[in-house]
């Protein structure tokens, strides 16, 4: 399998993290959303000495606003200012880059100017003027954009989104797989579709895969709250390292059954943890 050629730069000065080829794997993990100051900071520690116990990279993510829940009743979070602060102010105090979501390309500004890796989300992954105002302001301050592969769409199809990204300017670029519809309620893992998302025919080569294993366990559509089986988390993780991706994004919480977002589907930090630990340990010996 030829992997990406490019590599993918997150943060500046000591904190800079670089994904791809060559680098140790990076863990991108944090609460699916920012319910306090106090908890991003408690997890964002825990996995960040994890991760520096275990030899690996981490990129704090937590999202100001879940702009896409299932029910218009459901918490999205601290909003923009307030979070964007938030999130910045946790980065610089546990001394690591930083990323969240944008759902609007009036967010694409603000945010890149608070944190080192603007996200794409899966469902807007095809949105133009979204990706085009991520592009612009990355390219603007430095930053990085992590576009989340859509569950509808197949691997090759993912090149559009870099090319849109390219035409804003911007080719600091990572992609995020997060399973493919299968039916109703389920999403699947295609590990051949991984490899050939890591094979993809840019210029410049394919950038960095990364490998969401939380979201992978969804089961979308069932009620007002998206349902999961997070007990599989680890085992596809432990799999998508050793095929050979350059990041893993885990949403991880302190009590996950009680959380805001993504109750069904996030890692305890206790779980997060161990699971840094078995990652390190599969990538040195794949490597």
């Amino acid at each position: 399998m030829t992997s990406a050629t490019r590599t993918c730069t997150i943060g500046h000065g000591p904190s800079a993290l670089t994904i791809g080829p060559g680098h140790a794997p990076v863990i991108i993990a944090g609460p699916c959303v920012l319910e306090s100051l106090e908890m991003g900071m408690a997890v964002g520690e825990a996995v960040r000495d994890a991760c520096r116990e275990a030899g690996l990279g981490f990129v704090f993510k937590a999202s100001f606003d879940k702009a896409n829940r299932s029910s218009i009743r459901s918490p999205r979070g601290p909003g923009i200012e307030k979070g964007l602060a938030q999130i910045a102010e946790i980065g610089e105090k546990l001394g690591v880059p930083t990323t969240t979501d944008i759902h609007e390309p009036s967010q694409a500004g603000p945010a890149a100017a608070a944190v080192g890796c603007l996200q794409i989300p899966a469902f807007l992954c095809r949105q133009t003027d979204l990706l085009l105002a991520a592009g612009e302001a990355a390219a603007k301050h430095g930053r990085a954009v992590n576009v989340k592969k859509g569950q509808f769409l197949s691997p090759v199809e993912m090149g559009g989104a870099a090319k849109k990204l390219a035409e804003a300017g911007c080719d600091n670029i990572l992609f995020t797989e997060r399973g493919t519809f299968f039916g109703y309620h389920r999403l699947v893992n295609d590990f051949v579709g991984l490899g050939e998302l890591m094979e993809l025919d840019l210029p410049g080569g394919p950038p960095p895969v990364c490998f969401d294993c939380t979201h992978s366990t969804q089961r979308p559509g069932l009620g007002e709250q998206t349902s999961g089986v997070p007990r599989f988390a680890p085992m596809l993780a432990k799999a998508a390292t050793a095929a050979g991706v350059h990041a893993l994004f885990i949403e991880t919480h302190p009590d996950p059954k009680n959380a805001m977002s993504d109750a069904s589907t996030q890692l305890t930090i206790d779980q997060t943890v161990r699971l840094v630990s078995a990652i390190a340990a599969i990538a040195r010996a794949r490597d």
